[in-house]
């Protein structure tokens, strides 16, 4: 299985100076613990009780503040549907923001809590039935790539740095 984990620590390890954006949620949290900052400024998140769907708008912004940066927006799949619509501006506005959609087919922060703290009594965190992000990508005019195999993650990510157009990349991790 590809862990979300082993996703954020090579976008860790490849990014030698970039930026860090986070959506809400898991996705957050493993930014918090496997990206390290080497400048101020560089890891930027809405905070606790934050908003979903804060990071794609965020990185769209830090790109045009900064950029000659590589500006990464670590996802969920269900963060990333909250503005996913603003994909059209960093196409339209050649902004090559890069995403990486943590895609576990559930709103995974909510989805433990309930597992945790209210007896796995699982309510409205299913994601299934989602859309195809390689296919959203593309009908914006952006890149996408899929990536379900440990094997092929860093290839991903040196593919989306390499691109002058906005890339997600759907990363389908455990669940």
């Amino acid at each position: 299985e590809l862990k979300p984990q082993c996703v954020v620590q090579a976008i860790n390890e490849l990014v030698k100076d970039g930026i860090f954006v986070t959506e809400v949620g898991q996705n957050q949290m493993w930014a918090a613990h496997y990206i390290r900052c080497k400048r101020p400024r560089t890891f930027i998140s809405s905070g606790g009780l934050g908003t979903m769907g804060f990071g794609l708008p965020a990185a769209i912004g830090a790109k045009v503040g900064c950029p000659d940066k590589e500006v990464w927006d670590i996802a969920g799949d269900g963060s990333i549907q909250m503005n996913i619509q603003e994909l059209a501006t960093a196409v339209s506005n050649d902004i090559p923001v890069r995403v990486a959609i943590l895609n576990n087919e559930f709103l995974g922060m909510v989805r433990q809590w309930q597992e945790l703290f209210y007896n796995k009594r699982y309510s409205y965190t299913s994601m299934k039935g989602q859309p195809n992000f390689v296919k959203v990508a593309e009908a914006y005019g952006a890149l996408g790539i899929d990536v379900d195999r440990k094997e092929d993650v860093k290839d991903a990510i040196l593919t989306a740095m390499k691109s002058d157009k906005p890339v997600f990349i759907d990363f389908k991790v455990s669940k």
